[in-house]
Formats: structure tokens, C-alpha cells, sequence
């Protein structure tokens, strides 16, 4: 049974992948830590609460087989690059060098169809070095999932891309697999089962294999 880490469990693909992993034997203690202390009580559940901004690096609750990362926001939420580019790349990499640190041997992150550290889209760009980064802290098993739209319903909505998804899910027939939306459920199911799997070197998966 593992010991696992989820960063980002407030968000939607974040928060499914908490409740699926506390209700899934695999998992024998699930630690979530978050900015506010969060509602859900569970037995295998430990809530640090944390600024992101100044994680502990010595925290007892680093120590785990595994992590889960649904870090992630949009550069409209965000409000400016720098502040976009803090949550999906100084976060992120904070968190999986800590954990890695620790002693982590498996890293599942959710990343984005299209990421690219030479791409000329800032959004792509962050994603892209982002996964780069990852790639140098040596993690025996990792595994960058990458999917286009992402449906589900946001405590938060997110207006337009609420409208894009609806337009996709629409049209689906006539849009490529690669390009479809895809259900945040599918996005946690395979986020938990690469780090469960957790096999040996770098594993991209592509929105279209979700």
C-alpha cells in the first residue's frame, strides 16, 4: 500500500483524485496539503495547511511512495503571467522537489495538450518547462498527463472555458480524439494509477490516450 501526496486537491481534477484515493485500498494514508483547512474529514486523510509561497521543507509529511499534482490555474484566474507562471511552475516544482527529496519515487502531473518549453504560447511555454523541470529532479517513475480541454463542473467556473467545453462536447463527432474534451474523472483515474503503477522512466500520455 502507498503512501501518497496530493498537491492541489482544491481544484477539480485535484479534489476527484483525493476522494478517489481515499476510498481506494491501494492507498494507506493520503496527505493533501492546502492553503485553507478543507472540509472533508476521512481517517487515511492528513491537511497540512500551507503558503505555497514558503512550503516547509522539512515537513514530516514530505515522506511519501507517491504524488499526485493538480496544480494549476489559468493566466485570466491568475491575474498576470508572473502570477500564472508562480501556481504552474514555482509551485509545482517546489512541491515534487520536496517530496522527491523525501525519498518520492513516483510523479503524476497534470499538464496540457501542446506543452512545449519552445512554444511561443506563454500558457504551452510554462507547461512545457514545467515538465522539463521535472524530468532533472530524477524521479524513478514519471508520468506528465496531457489533455486539451478538461470537463467538469468548477466550485469555481471558469466562464469561457465552461462555454469552449460545451461548443467541443457539441461538435465531438466531427472534432479529432486528440482534441476533445476530456472528463476530469478519466484525468484522476490516470493520474492515481501512473503513480500506483508507478513504471520506471518518463511517460508522456497524451489527451487522446486518457
Amino acid at each position: 500500500m502507498t503512501r501518497l501526496l496530493i498537491v492541489g486537491s482544491t481544484g477539480l481534477v485535484g479534489g476527484l483524485a483525493l476522494t478517489r484515493a481515499l476510498a481506494d485500498a491501494r492507498f494507506a494514508q493520503v496527505i493533501a496539503p492546502t492553503r485553507r483547512p478543507l472540509t472533508l474529514r476521512h481517517a487515511k486523510l492528513e491537511n497540512p495547511v500551507v503558503d505555497f509561497d514558503a512550503l516547509p521543507a522539512s515537513a514530516p509529511w514530505w515522506r511519501v511512495d507517491a504524488v499526485v499534482c493538480g496544480l494549476g490555474t489559468t493566466i485570466g484566474d491568475a491575474g498576470s503571467r508572473p502570477a500564472f507562471r508562480r501556481v504552474d511552475f514555482d509551485y509545482v516544482l517546489a512541491a515534487a522537489t520536496h517530496a522527491r527529496e523525501a525519498g518520492a519515487t513516483s510523479f503524476a502531473l497534470t499538464s496540457a495538450l501542446g506543452a512545449n518549453a519552445r512554444s511561443r504560447n506563454f500558457y504551452l511555454r510554462t507547461k512545457g518547462e514545467a515538465e522539463d523541470a521535472l524530468r532533472s529532479l530524477g524521479y524513478p517513475s514519471l508520468t506528465l498527463v496531457r489533455p486539451s480541454m478538461i470537463g467538469g463542473e468548477r466550485e469555481q467556473r471558469r466562464r469561457m472555458e465552461h462555454l469552449t467545453a460545451r461548443l467541443m462536447l457539441a461538435v465531438e463527432p466531427l472534432v479529432p480524439r486528440r482534441y476533445r474534451v476530456v472528463r476530469a474523472e478519466r484525468i484522476a483515474h490516470c493520474l492515481l494509477d501512473a503513480t500506483f503503477a508507478a513504471e520506471p522512466g518518463v511517460r508522456v500520455v497524451e489527451s487522446e490516450q486518457i
